[in-house]
């Protein structure tokens, strides 16, 4: 039987090495990138990445660009609320 790690999830692979504030950090972006996000064209929660910067999602087959570890990057949320801003100011 193997033995599950308490505290450290994903980055038990890595031991005791490398210092236990870089493998925090290690933690929250391997969760985010192995983590499952909702599609913005059909609604599933199916996006997965598939290598960095590009998400495919297995319900509707689309592949899109986004961000190396989350899908959607805050400067990329932020660029699309000020184009929006900007269309309706018109």
């Amino acid at each position: 039987m193997a033995r599950h790690t308490k505290k450290v999830g994903v980055t038990g692979k890595y031991g005791t090495r490398y210092g236990a504030s870089i493998r925090k950090m290690i933690k929250k972006i391997e969760v985010t990138q192995h983590a499952k996000y909702t599609c913005p064209f059909c609604g599933k929660d199916a996006v997965k990445r598939s290598v960095v910067g590009v998400w495919h999602c297995s319900g509707c087959g689309k592949t899109m660009a986004g961000g190396a570890w989350i899908m959607s990057t805050p400067t990329a949320a932020a660029m699309r609320s000020t184009i929006r801003r900007l269309r309706e100011g018109k």
